[in-house]
């Protein structure tokens, strides 16, 4: 009499398959079988599913050809030629015969009905989508597993996890958008790139605070660009990309805002696919829009704004509509903050309009400066207001919970609000 090496006393050993191409038996076609058939399919095994009835997703599967139904009851010779089985009939006694002729065989069963005399299980199973896959088996207890997979799949999106390979590989790039500044403010897949990288060549602006959370052995290369102070030249920040992924390297291009936004992710981009290096793009909460938030201004508002227009330049300005229910954004522009706005009078804006420079957005040391279109520049000039800045001209502006105070007729100076 063969004796069975599973016990209930023995640990399980975990082990990962490749089972691309290989034969895998489903004996069932219920809502656990349609689980697991999912995950078959996704890991390319070819599939048969033996049961004479079948809940839409194995018979929609099986008409568009991803694998093999037989419509009828299990026979003992369907195991022949198998990798591995899996028994979900819902039937105690039917599943006990499948895994039982499976270890007769010497091939691996998962059966459905009794996890303690499984040959094999099934892991709650989470993907980081860095190449790394973790499985948790809770000791047969599915949920428990399901819970414990959902807080580690949490703990690697957000960062926690240390995600860098040790291993060589092949080197790439990914222009991240980390958003205005507050580093709870970059996407899931941002941070998780962040988590997992080897190089990281960073701007000044963005989330700088997430650098020092890096491990030591990360180098950051600083490529900040300020009016009239550049640690790099474009053309030097394309190079470094480039040779630093050639060297195999995961690089992360570290931006402010979204790097799709004045950001000239578009350029960096190019040059990679240029020289072979391959480049993924992780938008970001663009500053156009976010930092106009942080000081409680929608750029636009149902009976107020309807749209908005983004502008950097001068010469812009003649161009994008001059009326106070139409939002204009300007990034960039302190420097040509009295030329700008004489413009806009000069094109027929009220005088009234109100007007918000919000400094270093979403940072501990952001300030709100609120007043008139025809006394903003001065205001801005009196009290040494510098970028980085967003500029936000429109009624909207009336939204802001800070507004009130500062437009209010009997004020004598306008208000400047430090938000932390």
């Amino acid at each position: 009499m063969s004796q069975s090496t599973t016990t209930r006393q023995a640990p399980i050993h975990p082990l990962a398959l490749r089972l691309a191409g290989k034969d895998v038996l489903c004996v069932g076609a219920g809502k656990v079988a349609a689980r697991r058939v999912a995950q078959l399919l996704e890991a390319g095994a070819k599939i048969t599913v033996i049961a004479p009835e079948a809940i839409e997703p194995i018979a929609a599967a099986a008409a568009a050809g991803k694998l093999i139904w037989l419509r009828r009851g299990y026979e003992p010779g369907d195991l022949a030629g198998m990798w591995l089985a899996h028994t979900a009939t819902g039937s105690k006694v039917l599943d006990a015969q499948v895994s039982a002729d499976a270890d007769a065989r010497q091939t691996w069963c998962v059966n459905a009905s009794d996890h303690a005399a499984s040959s094999a299980w099934t892991p709650a199973v989470a993907r980081t989508g860095e190449g790394t896959t973790v499985a948790v088996t809770a000791g047969g207890d599915p949920r428990r597993a399901a819970g414990l997979r959902n807080a580690i799949a949490l703990a690697a999106d957000t960062g926690v996890l240390p995600l860098r390979r040790r291993r060589p590989g092949q080197g790439s790039v990914a222009l991240v958008g980390g958003g205005p500044g507050d580093p709870g403010l970059i996407t899931v897949t941002g941070r998780r790139l962040l988590a997992a990288a080897d190089v990281v060549v960073a701007d000044r602006l963005g989330p700088r605070g997430l650098l020092g959370e890096l491990d030591p052995s990360v180098r950051v290369i600083e490529v900040g660009k300020a009016p009239g102070d550049h640690l790099a030249t474009q053309d030097e920040i394309n190079a470094v990309l480039v040779a630093e992924a050639r060297a195999g390297n995961r690089v992360v291009r570290l931006k402010g805002g979204d790097p799709f936004v004045l950001g000239r992710g578009g350029e960096e981009a190019a040059y990679c696919r240029d020289h072979g290096v391959e480049v993924s793009v992780v938008p970001g909460v663009t500053s156009a829009i976010s930092v106009p938030a942080a000081a409680g201004i929608p750029v636009t508002h149902r009976g107020v704004a309807t749209g908005f227009s983004m502008a950097t330049g001068h010469e812009e300005l003649a161009e994008l509509p001059a009326r106070p229910d139409h939002t204009l954004v300007l990034l960039m522009g302190v420097a040509r903050l009295a030329r700008n706005t004489a413009t806009l009078l000069g094109r027929g804006l009220r005088p009234d309009t109100p007007v918000a420079v919000i400094e270093r957005g979403w940072t501990p040391e952001q300030r709100i400066t609120i007043d008139r279109l025809d006394a903003i520049a001065a205001t801005a000039a009196r009290i040494g207001v510098a970028n980085p800045a967003v500029i936000v001209i429109g009624d909207v502006v009336r939204i802001s919970p800070h507004a009130a105070a500062a437009l209010a007729p009997a004020a004598n100076t306008r208000q400047l609000l430090p938000v932390g």
